[in-house]
């Protein structure tokens, strides 16, 4: 089975086959994490992603391909955010949460999934903090990836890690009570 690395020159060499299997291989995560924070053109954001990583395959460098997937999947968020809704402003993911752009797509996927209290919460958080949940809690990565992706140091990611676990944590407080969220956290649906 040929490598991600090993598809994207495939693929720069024209060969659509490898195109196929790059796609194939990563459509769904780069689809959901999309998908959770903006209502339009995640298709548009998933194959401007991967043809991003086609042409700058030389900064791969050491960094898992993963971890490259998704630190291009999170500029090409920033640039559609800047340019779909705040018209060319800088986008300060640090800052900027779904809530604060109108959208929920993610509550539409939530109420499918049986998860909508949480996705809910996590939408009140920066979206650095929501990706940085995501890519540890839904997509595996190690803190080493995601420090990759979010272009921060390890210690960083965990601090930040630590701080988005409260914060979605006294979100869900909020919105179930407490009970329900000590629930929720333990695995334990009500």
């Amino acid at each position: 089975m040929a490598s991600e690395v090993e598809l994207l020159e495939a693929w720069r060499g024209g060969d659509l086959l490898a195109a196929d299997e790059l796609l194939r291989r990563h459509f769904d995560a780069l689809y959901r994490f999309f998908r959770a924070k903006v209502n339009n053109h995640v298709e548009d954001l998933v194959q401007r992603t991967l043809l991003a990583c086609v042409e700058g395959m030389d900064r791969i460098g050491e960094a898992s391909f993963r971890s490259y997937l998704f630190g291009v999947a999170r500029h090409k968020l920033m640039d559609h955010l800047r340019h779909h809704y705040r018209r060319g402003e800088e986008v300060d993911l640090l800052e900027l949460s779904v809530r604060d752009l109108g959208t929920s797509p993610s509550r539409r996927i939530a109420r499918r999934d049986g998860q909508s209290v949480l996705l809910a919460a996590m939408q009140t958080l920066p979206m650095d903090s929501q990706i940085l949940l995501e890519l540890v809690y839904w997509e595996g990565l190690s803190g080493k990836e995601i420090a990759a992706v979010l272009e921060i140091g390890e210690n960083t990611v965990r601090s930040r890690l630590s701080r988005a676990r409260v914060a979605v944590r006294a979100a869900l407080e909020d919105a179930i009570g407490v009970d329900a969220a000590a629930d929720l956290f333990a695995g334990r649906q009500t």
